[in-house]
């Protein structure tokens, strides 16, 4: 296998502010808020009502479709309201929220380890849907309807992906470094889907600790190996790593599982062997908190619902002598910018950035036109023409940007952007395209029913 793939950037990485900050528990005091959305596809239910006792791990509200996802408590106390909150991106949804009683008592004993050996491949299937598990690096995909593809037998590669190339993020290495055993034995449970795939560890050769620790526990495991990667943005997308796994391009139209491909964040590995050796469901993940703004960054298993600004709080708050410019929930390129912190976190969140300087203002002064010159095309990792989709989506040509360009297409990494010396926002400007199309598209779909 290759060990990178094709275009991608070098980003400033600015992992030395929280990569030695070891992974620890953060127990929240404040009330507790859980988004019914928390996942692609259907929100859950509600099954508890106001008023209602609940404890840690009891399930608050349940998946409404395949394509969905159970929400558990991660506190226990009382349940004070289900109704419209703020959340993540600054709309309002509906949320279950809970009188956080400070004890965390939990629903059953999570310590237990039940007998692994005698899990068949549809009991594990079972126990990872019944964990209300997504993918928690940062899509949120139901991870049970993904471990379900067509055909097991064709999936050649189960990849971990412990690349974590977003800059600043530090969580997954610690992860990586101290729970690596469990991470296996995650990976372990999944080859068990699929009777003829091997399991592939990516990780980025900037963490040389990690994969010491990966090599170490996935030592004698005949099914499983340890990559280092080049350390290069985007090597975790999913295209990316593919490409670096099987040494091919990866089909525009198709889906990791129709190249043979399944593809699971290493912290999805360590929920999974949670949920099935444990029955522990998932309420809570690992997540940094970093950024030049904060006073003390660090890595966390922080439990779901909590606050971002109380966990913000427990770094230390905002650094003396600095101002927060901008907040990111996520890395500074696929993260979210975030108007406040008083937003609970979600499954699938893995991170708060502080910015002390903002770059998108710092390259809005040094912005010129296009110079023609074909770096955003070059870094491309999907292969997309970055400078002609620009052109189309500021002119107004959506149909040319959609359908002759293949701008849908695009996973909004931002590497075009990184690599642009006009200092254009490509990313922003594929971001309100494919807003507006979407919008045209459910648009026209309710006039034609």
């Amino acid at each position: 296998m290759k060990n990178t793939f094709h275009g991608g950037v070098h980003p400033e990485g600015r992992k030395e502010l929280s990569r030695e900050a070891r992974l620890r528990l953060f127990d929240p005091q404040g009330e507790m808020v859980f988004p019914l959305q928390q996942h692609i596809g259907k929100p859950a239910k509600a099954i508890v009502k106001k008023g209602d006792d609940v404890l840690v791990g009891q399930k608050i509200a349940e998946a409404d479709g395949f394509v969905s996802a159970h929400i558990y408590s991660s506190c226990s106390g009382k349940v004070k309201a289900i109704e419209k909150r703020r959340v993540l991106g600054g709309g309002m949804a509906e949320c279950i929220v809970i009188d956080n009683d400070g004890a965390f008592t939990p629903a059953a004993d999570y310590s237990k380890r039940d007998k692994e050996a005698n899990l068949s491949p549809s009991k594990i299937l079972q126990r990872v849907q019944d964990a209300g598990i997504v993918g928690l690096g940062g899509a949120g995909f139901p991870t049970h309807v993904k471990l379900a593809p067509k055909d097991p037998e064709a999936i050649k590669y189960v990849i971990a992906n412990g690349a974590e190339c977003e800059p600043y993020l530090t969580c997954n290495d610690q992860l990586m470094r101290t729970h690596a055993p469990a991470i296996v034995e995650g990976l372990e449970l999944v080859l068990r889907l699929f009777p003829n795939a091997e399991g592939v560890i990516c990780i980025e050769d900037n963490k040389p600790e990690a994969i010491q620790a990966m090599k170490l526990a996935a030592q004698g495991k005949q099914k499983i190996s340890v990559h280092g990667m080049i350390t290069k943005y985007p090597q975790g997308g999913e295209r990316s790593l593919i490409q670096a796994v099987t040494g091919v391009d990866f089909p525009i139209s198709k889906l990791p599982a129709d190249v043979g491909c399944i593809v699971q964040n290493v912290g999805t590995l360590y929920a999974v062997q949670r949920a099935v050796l444990y029955r522990e469901p998932l309420f809570s993940q690992c997540f940094t908190v970093t950024g030049e703004a904060v006073a003390e960054p660090g890595n966390f298993f922080v439990r779901v619902g909590t606050s971002y600004a109380e966990l913000l709080a427990a770094c230390g708050g905002i650094k003396e002598g600095k101002e927060a410019v901008k907040a990111l929930a996520g890395g500074p390129m696929m993260g979210v910018a975030m108007g406040s912190l008083d937003v609970p976190i979600q499954k699938q969140n893995n991170g708060l950035t502080l910015l002390a300087e903002d770059p998108v203002v710092a390259a809005e002064k040094l912005m010129t036109s296009c110079l023609r010159c074909g770096r955003c095309t070059t870094v491309c990792p999907v292969g997309l023409m970055p400078q002609l989709m620009a052109e189309a989506a500021i002119a107004g040509n959506l149909e040319r940007y959609e359908k002759k360009l293949y701008g849908l297409e695009c996973i909004q990494c931002g590497s075009c952007t990184v690599a642009c010396p006009a200092k254009r926002p490509l990313m922003q400007v594929f971001k309100h395209a494919k807003a507006e199309i979407q919008e045209k598209k459910k648009r026209e779909g309710g006039a034609g029913k």
